[in-house]
């Protein structure tokens, strides 16, 4: 791991996620890229063009600077290699561009979650970048003085399309030397015996080379719930999931567990792109 993308609107949930990002930076001896993105009233080509024209855009973008610098300045981050940028544009894009741009190896996004009907027709920025992201994205939602990942929850119905995505997850097991809780959920809509399941999982495991798991196989109505429940019971550092991607009409009618547990766990949760 050698680039952390870690996006920031200077609220204290971003400081939270800039501090994780310090503590990994430290023990993988990789570079921050801390970005504040300034989005535009008017997202036109012109007002982007004649920006330096206006002075309001000019007075905003010095304000972000000034914070920026304060945020880069904590005393957690000395002795980091780390940058900073500011760009005009739409944050849950620019982040997108800013981490394929830089070849980097993670995001790591705080969030206070989304509910209600935000979360049904808005959605916050993080949990876009969780749907759109190629690299995997770590979601802080509150204040990890010592972050770890020794138990390491991750959830999947462990299928050949989540192979190349886990692919992603064993490696960020190895950087972390985590324990990795394979957990497979049985819904009535997708229902095996648990001897099948069992199965399942085992030529999973042997076919992808995994090394320190367990695995776990509970039945029930509601996968999310039941996630955020297994990770509780055995308190686990973070939990993972990897996420489809879907858009439009697809993510309107049938949602994705990854975005909600990003909006619902109080720990932190990990997306990989499949």
């Amino acid at each position: 791991m050698k680039k952390i993308i870690v996006p920031t609107d200077f609220s204290e949930h971003a400081n939270y996620a800039l501090k994780v990002a310090a503590q990994i930076a430290k023990k993988q001896n990789a570079e921050i890229h801390l970005i504040h993105m300034l989005e535009l009233p008017n997202a036109g080509a012109d007002a982007l063009s004649n920006a330096h024209e206006i002075p309001e855009l000019m007075l905003f973008k010095n304000a972000a600077v000034n914070r920026l610098d304060e945020s880069i300045n904590q005393d957690f981050l000395k002795g980091l290699n780390d940058h900073k940028q500011i760009q005009f544009e739409i944050a849950f894009d620019g982040i997108i561009k800013t981490a394929e741009k830089n070849d980097a190896d993670l995001i790591v996004m705080g969030s206070h979650g989304a509910k209600g009907f935000q979360e049904m027709f808005i959605g916050s920025n993080t949990e876009k970048v969780v749907r759109n992201a190629k690299i995997p994205v770590l979601v802080i939602k509150q204040e990890e003085d010592n972050f770890k990942a020794n138990d390491f929850v991750f959830a999947s119905d462990f299928s050949e399309e989540t192979k190349e995505s886990f692919k992603k997850v064993m490696r960020f097991a190895e950087n972390f030397d985590a324990h990795i809780h394979l957990l497979n959920i049985n819904t009535p809509s997708n229902f095996k015996s648990s001897g099948e399941a069992q199965e399942t999982m085992n030529n999973y495991v042997n076919e992808m080379g995994v090394k320190n798991y367990t695995t776990h196989i509970y039945n029930d109505t509601n996968v999310e719930t039941d996630i955020l429940n297994f990770a509780k019971n055995i308190k686990a550092d973070l939990v993972g999931m990897s996420t489809h991607g879907r858009k439009g009409l697809a993510h309107f009618f049938n949602g994705s567990i990854s975005e909600d547990l990003v909006n619902h766990a109080q720990r932190p949760v990990i997306t990989f792109k499949m």
